[in-house]
């Protein structure tokens, strides 16, 4: 599971990148969304299918990037406005995005009316 630092956000771009860039093509988007890449957030970044993900991030001293390709299946990106070019996601989320899991279908309990007494 991924545990990140209450302080860090997860900023999610939601149109496909170019995976072939690397570090100054990443950064470059992230600027494109009108966000500082060096503030220590992570960004992620998928490509078309949505098989491959890049995760970039600055620690301070240096630029890092994670990625990870599936064999099958996609990732599920969580559901975004016409326009949007970034999401703000959960940490937590984000580890589920990784893992695979689809919360789309997850099934959702029934909010039942506060009890009036």
């Amino acid at each position: 599971m991924l545990t990140l630092p209450s302080s860090v956000r997860v900023f999610l771009a939601v149109t496909p990148v170019d995976m072939r860039g690397s570090f100054d093509a990443l950064a470059g988007q992230v600027r494109r969304m009108d966000l500082d890449p060096q503030d220590g957030h992570l960004y992620v970044f998928t490509n078309g299918r949505k098989t491959l993900m890049k995760i970039l991030f600055f620690d301070r001293s240096g630029w890092c990037i994670f990625a990870k390709r599936l064999e099958q299946g996609t990732f599920q990106i969580p559901a975004v406005s016409e326009g949007q070019q970034q999401l703000k996601i959960d940490p937590a989320v984000l580890g589920l995005i990784l893992e695979g899991v689809d919360l789309s279908r997850a099934p959702r309990r029934k909010r039942y009316p506060p009890n009036s007494t």
